[in-house]
């Protein structure tokens, strides 16, 4: 089986093609790493690569409740704990960097921060708030020059303290309709300055996070997550929008980045991806691809034989197995995910989903 096949990537060591995608989750309290997600991780430590969950570079990063930061030393110390523990089951870790931008809510921040965004357009809908529940999204502040500088340098930052706290790289969060995917698109960014307008200006934010995070802690250490066809949090499908994404991986891959982990949102309601932009995408970048968006085994292995991609990642399917390489080797069921559980706080559908035991494979 091929997604159980070792893979090299640049000078890391995967046991397998399979990733346990970056998963909100919620167990961030106070935003510092826990002893309880020390075993969530630990629990899907079988998997070849483990992306953490969305992490905030800066208060003004957090935007949902509960979510885990990288910018206090008790968050870094907090995150030793979880790297060291998946590094002694053999497995390798990143650090997603997001910074949710518009979509976000004070009560969820700290004192004193700001909502920041492109452009002054609100999300429609409400988020969640521990204080008052369902709150509607407000009107983010338009950031000016200073403001996307301190941003970038709030991601660079960010960086720094993933590999003081063990993990082996970063994935910066350019996908899903978050800070970076906002300068992106063009239903959130609605400027006509340096970081707006055109494709090239679109790309910008993006791209000197790119350069900045790979100088800083090496290209092999720099990976970047992106969603083209997606309307998740408001985004939109727009005219530009192949042209505009082979244009930024072809500057990425000048950049040498490790990987580029490409996310179709079809699944969570996504409209389908209307051209061959994947392959087109693969064909344009020389570093490692990583697949997203509603696998099963069975898709999984024949993307990865037709060499569509390098590595698959699994999202819900590794939230209610955690052994989930262990299942697909030997063939067994699979649990199925308890959504209403996806955010809430405790054990209960996060470190307490069966295991497969090993008599099973015998029957």
């Amino acid at each position: 089986m091929i997604l159980l096949s070792d893979y090299s990537l640049n000078d890391l060591h995967l046991d397998n093609r399979m990733v346990l995608a970056p998963l909100t989750r919620a167990r961030a309290y106070d935003n510092i790493p826990n002893d309880l997600m020390v075993e969530y991780y630990t629990q899907r430590s079988g998997a070849g690569l483990i992306i953490s969950e969305g992490t905030a570079p800066s208060p003004n990063g957090l935007g949902y409740a509960r979510i885990p930061g990288i910018y206090s030393e008790k968050q870094i110390e907090g995150w030793k704990k979880i790297t060291r523990a998946v590094h002694e089951k053999g497995s390798k870790i990143f650090l997603q960097i997001m910074h949710t931008g518009r979509v976000s809510h004070a009560l969820n921040m700290e004192k004193g921060t700001r909502i920041l965004a492109p452009s002054a357009v609100a999300l429609d809908g409400e988020m969640y708030t521990d204080q008052e529940g369902p709150k509607p999204y407000p009107v983010p502040e338009v950031m000016d020059v200073e403001d996307i500088k301190q941003a970038q340098e709030e991601f660079l930052q960010a960086a720094r303290n993933a590999i003081k706290a063990g993990f082996d790289g970063v994935e910066i969060h350019s996908a899903n309709g978050y800070l970076a995917d906002q300068f992106l698109n063009t239903a959130t960014n609605k400027r006509t300055n340096e970081y707006g307008g055109t494709i090239e200006k679109r790309s910008r934010f993006t791209l000197e996070l790119a350069e900045m995070i790979s100088k800083e802690i090496g290209k092999e250490r720099t990976g970047i997550r992106l969603s083209p066809y997606s309307t998740f949090n408001g985004t939109e499908v727009f005219d530009e929008m192949e042209d505009q994404f082979l244009y930024l991986t072809r500057k990425l891959d000048n950049l040498g980045l490790s990987y580029i982990h490409l996310v179709n949102n079809t699944s969570l309601g996504s409209p389908a991806f209307e051209s061959d932009l994947p392959e087109k995408i693969r064909e344009a970048f020389n570093g490692t691809l990583i697949l997203n968006g509603g696998y099963d085994k069975e898709k999984a292995e024949a993307d990865l034989n037709e060499n569509k991609a390098n590595l698959i990642s699994f999202g819900r399917t590794f939230i209610a197995n955690p052994d989930l390489p262990y299942r697909f080797e030997n063939d067994l069921g699979l649990n199925d995910p308890d959504y209403d559980t996806f955010y809430t706080p405790g054990e209960k559908g996060y470190i307490d989903y069966p295991f497969a035991r090993k008599e099973e494979v015998l029957n």
